[in-house]
């Protein structure tokens, strides 16, 4: 799942850790690569039943070993939803797997989300997980951004997700990854990138080659932290109508670290 934008209209089809782990990732989902087994382990699944199987539809990430946060777009109440933790080929049964059915009454959709106008901003979700997740090296919770931090122009980094190869291409089936530089509120407010269309509570990074596409919505934006680990920043929300890669048109997340606050009352509500 993934929110085309163009201009005002709408065009919707079918984007602390542990152990402090760090990664040295080559410069290099659109134009990605395949991603290094559970090199991300805070990236999650989100599959829903359909004719008795089920299948990907959104990306997440595991912020503590009960809660994943996504897109607000990714989910429907009319639909049954698991949540796959610790995959990474989703073609083949790998033996890290913990495949976690949801129950729609803990699905959390923010308060303020619209799905009639995906660029007013609040896409994100939390889903609590019926039972807890086993940590491990293939799965381990995000570190999250301080509440209201600001990545600064061209910051390298990451988005991940089973997001299509190309504008209507082909569906993964191992996690890619892919170099997304960050694209400030500045520069992707002019009238030549976004626009009035994005808002300060949420992330640009791209805008040349290399993109998010549909099925990577929900899934997170990865970003280095000063002491050489990451921290998820955005939620994948919504690309151009024109396509996934299309210039000057950035993938569009939700800034986590504007919604830190929603985030923990939710989970200590609940």
């Amino acid at each position: 799942m993934m929110f085309w934008l163009l201009s005002s209209i709408l065009f919707v089809t079918l984007a602390s850790g542990y152990g402090h782990r760090s990664y040295h990732l080559s410069s290099r989902v659109v134009n990605g690569e395949d991603a290094e087994p559970y090199s991300w382990p805070w990236q999650i699944s989100l599959q829903y039943e359909k004719s008795g199987e089920y299948k990907h539809t959104c990306g997440g990430t595991l912020i503590d070993a009960d809660w994943v946060v996504t897109a607000g777009h990714c989910i429907s109440s009319s639909r049954t939803y698991q949540v796959v933790l610790g995959d990474y080929n989703l073609a083949v049964t790998e033996g890290t797997e913990q495949v976690i059915p949801i129950n729609n009454d803990d699905i959390f959709v923010h308060p303020d989300w619209n799905s009639d106008c995906v660029a007013c901003g609040n896409d994100i979700a939390l889903i609590k997980l019926s039972r807890s997740a086993n940590l491990g090296y293939a799965v381990q919770p995000a570190s999250l951004p301080p509440a209201g931090d600001i990545l600064t122009h061209d910051t390298s980094c990451y988005i991940t997700g089973w997001g299509r190869l190309s504008t209507n291409g082909q569906l993964p089936d191992i996690l890619q990854q892919a170099l997304l530089p960050v694209v400030d509120y500045e520069h992707c407010s002019k009238w030549l990138w976004w626009g009035s269309t994005v808002k300060k509570t949420m992330v640009c990074a791209g805008g040349d080659i290399r993109s998010g596409c549909n099925g990577d919505s929900g899934g997170p934006l990865n970003c280095p932290a000063e002491d050489g680990t990451w921290q998820v920043h955005g939620v994948t929300s919504f690309v151009s109508s024109l396509g996934c890669n299309t210039r000057r048109k950035p993938t569009v997340f939700t800034r986590i670290s504007a919604f830190i606050d929603w985030i923990e009352e939710t989970i200590a509500k609940n």
